[in-house]
């Protein structure tokens, strides 16, 4: 073997492997990542929305949201969102931050426990007025009150809320 062809052939895997790392390293940052966060600015335009699942964009986002608080993950804030607009996560606590519709009760030995078909709300708030309210519950169900001003500026959106509470009112004494 001739001096030099050692090196020459541990030159070539020097920058084998440094070409190789690049390579890894170039494809690693153009192969999609999961995001690690939803933009909150988004995610208050959806939950004003007539429906956010008809809105192929709000879908994903507004789901993950829901997982994020089922795992109890803050809620996502918007920054850009404007004085007056915002929206806001509570758990829900029946009978008091429950709708009737959805409250339970249950008899005990020790009196009445109520609980809530749904495990929180997020109420969004435009020009400094509520607008909608999203219940949710863990498994990612979803229905919305839609305050009278909503009513009035978005023409139709989802009624399952107001079809619920009208159900529920026909079958009270």
């Amino acid at each position: 073997m001739r001096p030099g062809t050692t090196r020459a052939a541990g030159t070539d895997r020097k920058f084998g492997s440094a070409v190789a790392s690049a390579a890894v390293l170039s494809l690693s940052l153009l192969a999609p990542t999961a995001a690690h966060a939803v933009d909150g600015c988004l995610v208050l335009l959806c939950f004003a929305a007539p429906s956010w699942k008809s809105i192929p964009q709000c879908v994903p986002p507004i789901r993950q949201v829901l997982r994020d608080l089922a795992r109890g993950k803050a809620f996502p804030t918007c920054g850009m969102s404007g004085s007056g607009n915002s929206a806001w996560h509570a758990w829900a606590r029946a009978p008091g931050n429950c709708p009737p519709q959805y409250t339970r009760e249950h008899e005990t030995e020790s009196g009445p426990i109520y609980t809530c078909d749904y495990t929180g709300a997020i109420t969004v708030s435009i020009d400094g007025k509520p607008f909608t309210r999203t219940w949710w519950d863990m498994g990612g169900d979803t229905v919305t009150d839609f305050s009278p001003v909503a009513k009035s500026q978005l023409g139709s959106w989802d009624t399952k809320y107001d079809d619920d509470r009208a159900a529920w009112q026909r079958s009270r004494p």
